[in-house]
């Protein structure tokens, strides 16, 4: 695809989602601040995001979706590379809103409208820099897994520059062990060919989205918060390394030269 046709499809959604967001989204929101509901918000939003992906030409693959767990509270530890990772996934686990809450950097609540969607939604939002904040962020999040929501988090704190997996923060595996509630490592690869390093165009191309097996903490204890933090690590890099291979294959295939 051009460079052109690129910035054209980029501008497209950009526009599109501020128009949604005004327009749509402010009426929601004060619908849902009257009414303390929450679900149409989902609804709309993962629409929002939906519609942006047809724009953008971006499409989720998606494997291990059986590990979903859909009928208890759990944390989806993901790693990050891309600002678009958070909406796509968001997208990938509809299913489980909106019971599914995200932990998210405390400076996206400066956002005129989508913050306080965020606060309405019962979002997370944490403050790494400041240690008595981001403690309280925890313990609100705690409670969040306590009363049967579901949390996306991204534990590398920070996104990648390079594309590789960087150390994980201990603090989503002392949440999960203070919740007792299991970790599902998440993986998501391709979405730095979306948004390149440097540019705010957005290029259409397949984001892969793979789950594994759960990991229960169940009769954990904070003294093994190291021990989950590497175990969850470790599977997060197994599972990107299987995604890049999954799609280094489907490139292979698509460039392959047809036989008919």
């Amino acid at each position: 695809m051009s460079t052109a046709l690129a910035a054209i499809r980029t501008l497209t959604a950009y526009l599109f989602v501020v128009a949604f967001v005004v327009v749509i989204g402010t009426p929601a929101l004060l619908v849902g601040m009257v009414t303390g509901r929450q679900r149409h918000l989902f609804v709309l939003g993962i629409g929002c995001v939906r519609a942006a992906m047809a724009i953008l030409g971006i499409r989720a693959d998606v494997a291990g979706a059986e590990h979903l767990q859909r009928h208890r509270a759990a944390l989806y530890t993901v790693n990050h590379a891309s600002n678009v990772e958070p909406p796509i996934l968001f997208a990938v686990l509809r299913e489980l809103t909106p019971g599914l809450k995200v932990v998210y950097k405390a400076v996206l609540h400066k956002l005129p409208i989508l913050g306080r969607g965020f606060d309405a939604a019962g979002f997370v939002p944490i403050e790494r820099e400041n240690r008595e904040h981001a403690a309280q962020a925890i313990d609100l999040a705690v409670r969040r897994v306590q009363d049967g929501h579901s949390l996306l988090m991204f534990p590398e704190g920070t996104r990648s520059r390079t594309g590789e997996l960087l150390p994980f923060k201990k603090g989503a595996f002392i949440l999960a062990i203070k919740a007792q509630a299991p970790v599902v490592p998440t993986a998501i690869y391709g979405a730095d060919r979306a948004m390149r390093r440097g540019s705010p165009l957005i290029w259409p191309t397949t984001v892969r989205v793979h789950f594994g097996a759960p990991i229960e903490t169940t009769g954990l204890s904070i003294a093994d918060r190291d021990t989950l933090t590497a175990q969850v690590r470790a599977q997060v890099a197994a599972l990107l390394a299987v995604a890049a291979e999954r799609d280094r294959h489907s490139t292979k295939r698509a460039g392959a030269p047809s036989n008919g």
